[in-house]
């Protein structure tokens, strides 16, 4: 089996359109959520989200083809190429062989369901031209493999919340067992709309607190009363690492262990003692070839949900019996970024093990849930560099979880 390294990532998020941009907001602690115009000329019951800054389109796109891309698939392709070329890659890939063993992974969990329902108020005579490449499952996945070369799989995977890590980590498998030799990875969501945020409003899965948006995403905390709604994409360059040495590329770190389950119970509600979860991070872990005690911290899912806290605070302590690390859960800041959360949290988890230094959950305040756990709050925590586990969990009962290991500096 092949060794797999990281060694490019984009990202657009509400924390910042580059990777360190949005590494230091996270690192700040600080919300991102503010009321949105669109949700509040709409009258929808939820006016607020976490919207991406700073994404500037048309440095990546010329005028005659942003009008046929939809928000996720130019979020996805910017952050695609911006990890490609901080891989060092220029261009698309020309060579036969390479263009055969590199292949094409994306997370969504339904990313194209907005632009669907705005395309259907539409009279059938004024549907544009490029209706359907736009709304297709898979468009954003095509556009990413036809800009850089990629003739290898090219998949697009739907397990709600938990479909960037999947994505990643069937990418990783892929090039373990030697299909391919280089991909692509990662997850998109992008629907900040009112006919989304009213359909995740009628089943209470979000945060009332519109006079206080900064305040509204409390992971784990004792007040906590539904989730933010995010946009945002990331991707990630994975490789096998034999071949990225011998190019000389700059090697982030690896990604060393994947596990996904399904918790077979509720259609919207994790399993209450979260022992599917668990099970899935010591399979992640048994992957990695690691014990509990190797790991360093914890990216936490914690959408600031009653139900998935509680849940994911009871496997980590499962998962951890001899005492939880330090857990972060970067919601707080950026919101639930849905399909996409599992790539752009493992970007931040990365770079905190890389850098020793554990983002605060922001407004968490304590609570009898997050008692099992070590909840990082109030400023970032230093901690030696080592391994790092990312959860990701979905509506449906998806479980994923990564295991990343730092490269030495």
């Amino acid at each position: 089996m092949h060794r797999v390294v990281i060694t490019g990532m984009g990202v657009k998020s509400p924390a910042g359109s580059t990777v360190q941009d949005a590494f230091s907001t996270v690192l700040s602690g600080k919300s991102t959520a503010v009321h949105l115009p669109e949700l509040l000329d709409a009258g929808v019951p939820v006016t607020f989200g976490c919207p991406v800054s700073g994404f500037a389109p048309q440095e990546y796109f010329p005028p005659h083809r942003l009008r046929h891309l939809d928000r996720p698939t130019r979020l996805a392709v910017a952050a695609a190429v911006d990890a490609w070329a901080d891989a060092g890659l220029d261009g698309p890939l020309t060579e036969p062989g390479e263009r055969a063993r590199g292949g094409t992974y994306v997370g969504t969990g339904g990313a194209h369901i907005a632009h669907t329902a705005e395309l259907g108020t539409l009279p059938r005579e004024r549907l544009p031209v490029a209706s359907v490449p736009m709304i297709m499952p898979n468009a954003t996945a095509a556009r990413i493999s036809i800009r850089h070369g990629l003739q290898g799989p090219c998949l697009t995977f739907a397990c709600a919340c938990a479909s960037g890590s999947v994505a990643l980590g069937e990418a990783m498998t892929a090039i373990r067992y030697g299909r391919i030799d280089r991909a692509l990875a990662g997850g998109v969501e992008a629907m900040l709309t009112p006919f989304a945020v009213a359909a995740f409003a009628r089943i209470s899965a979000l945060s009332r607190r519109g006079d206080a948006p900064h305040e509204a995403s409390r992971p784990f905390d004792r007040d906590r009363d539904g989730f933010v709604m995010a946009e945002g994409a990331a991707f990630l360059v994975l490789e096998r690492a034999d071949l990225a040495e011998a190019r000389g590329a700059r090697i982030y770190g690896e990604l060393a262990g994947y596990a996904a389950g399904a918790d077979a119970g509720h259609i919207v509600q994790p399993l209450e003692d979260g022992e599917v979860a668990a099970r899935t991070m010591r399979a992640a872990l048994e992957d990695a070839r690691m014990a509990p005690g190797d790991i360093g911290h914890v990216n936490a899912h914690a959408t600031a949900t009653f139900h998935n806290d509680r849940a994911e605070a009871r496997a980590i302590a499962s998962c951890f019996p001899a005492g939880s690390p330090p857990v972060t859960a970067t919601k707080g800041v950026t919101g639930h970024l849905m399909g996409s959360g599992g790539a752009v949290e493992a970007v931040f988890a990365l770079l905190s093990a890389r850098a020793g230094l554990v983002p605060p959950t922001a407004n968490f305040t304590g609570g009898p849930d997050a008692e099992p756990i070590d909840v990082v709050h109030g400023a970032p925590r230093r901690i030696p560099t080592a391994p790092v586990l990312s959860n990701s969990f979905g509506f449906g009962g998806h479980d994923a979880t990564l295991v990343l290991v730092p490269a030495e500096s």
